[in-house]
């Protein structure tokens, strides 16, 4: 029997929101809608000339496993923190989400990453992250109860910037399928996707990975497509399991021959965009280790990310368990 429905492993960041104008992400050479990887001496910059501000514990993976805790699922969750500020507010905030989190921290050099994120008034964010202690993430943190107690093993792919996090990851997969579970990948970025395009493909073809979450932009880089439906076909033959995010036109599920899809949820007022395809796969690892079919899996995703997308900041401010019992998903 697992122990956990979903372990999730990525960067431990601490996010800084600040709204901002596009004016001010043109003249401080930010890329607009990317996460972009800074160095300590760009990070001090950017904070310096940020507005009023609020902090966060935040990282991709770290999002989705708060929002998999909010369903009232049992989640788990890898990340590397330094036993500093920060890295004690990170610690306290995704324990008290209910997520089980015993990475030992860092002694000391480098401090907890933290990331910039500024939002404009379309509702975009644009990430500059300082990976800091994040790097150290390898192999000795996996712990090997936890990886092979999981349904399903979860990982971002933001991981593959830091090199001994891509050992953690691949360590923690093996543990998976030798206990019978399975693993799954958020492409991230397109950047991202740029970096690493044979390395993401080399693990969904080799059966490293079984399910994989991107968005279409995400999709278009990794076949390096204009087109959406060349994209779909081609990742429905590397993958088992995929669902493609579409923004508000809803998502795309597919598994083998079979396509489903699913409608985003109305929303009052487009607030922040940050995290919302990391809420849309803890509402669908919610349905999926539940055993849900397809359809509700992705109905709880847009439900959890259309939510997100309707606050500052990206971890879940409302009981999803209740918001997916009122919608009558469960």
């Amino acid at each position: 029997m697992s122990h956990y429905d979903v372990l999730c492993v990525g960067n431990a960041i601490v996010d800084i929101l600040a709204r901002c104008d596009d004016d001010f992400i043109v003249a401080n050479d930010i890329k607009k809608g990317a996460m972009n990887l800074i160095d300590a001496e760009r990070a001090e910059l950017l904070y310096s000339r940020m507005g009023p501000a609020t902090e966060a514990s935040g990282g991709s993976a770290g999002n989705t496993a708060a929002g998999i805790a909010s369903f009232g699922a049992r989640a788990a969750y890898f990340g590397k923190v330094s036993s500093d500020h920060l890295g004690k507010i990170y610690t306290h905030d995704i324990r008290a989400q209910g997520v089980a989190f015993d990475t030992k921290p860092l002694a000391g050099e480098p401090p907890t990453a933290r990331s910039m994120i500024f939002v404009t008034p379309d509702g975009e964010r644009s990430m500059n992250t300082y990976l800091g202690a994040c790097v150290e993430l390898g192999p000795d943190d996996v712990e090997a109860d936890k990886a092979a107690g999981a349904k399903v093993v979860y990982f971002e792919g933001y991981l593959w910037d830091p090199p001994r996090a891509k050992e953690a990851i691949r360590l923690a997969a093996r543990f998976a399928h030798d206990a019978g579970n399975e693993v799954a990948m958020t492409l991230s970025d397109p950047f991202c996707v740029d970096r690493y395009r044979d390395e993401f493909l080399e693990l969904m073809r080799s059966g490293t990975v079984d399910i994989v979450f991107a968005n279409e932009a995400e999709l278009k880089s990794l076949y390096q497509t204009s087109s959406l439906e060349a994209g779909l076909d081609a990742i429905r033959k590397d993958c088992r399991l995929a669902a493609v995010t579409r923004s508000e036109k809803g998502s795309i599920i597919l598994s083998g021959g079979e396509t489903v899809p699913v409608e985003a949820i109305e929303i009052a007022e487009l607030v922040d965009t940050t995290g919302a395809g990391d809420l849309y796969a803890a509402g669908f690892l919610f349905g999926y280790t539940a055993g849900k079919d397809l359809a509700v899996c992705g109905r709880l995703g847009s439900l959890a990310a259309g939510l997100s997308i309707q606050q500052m900041g990206p971890r879940p401010r409302q009981n999803l368990l209740n918001e997916a019992e009122q919608a009558g998903l469960i």
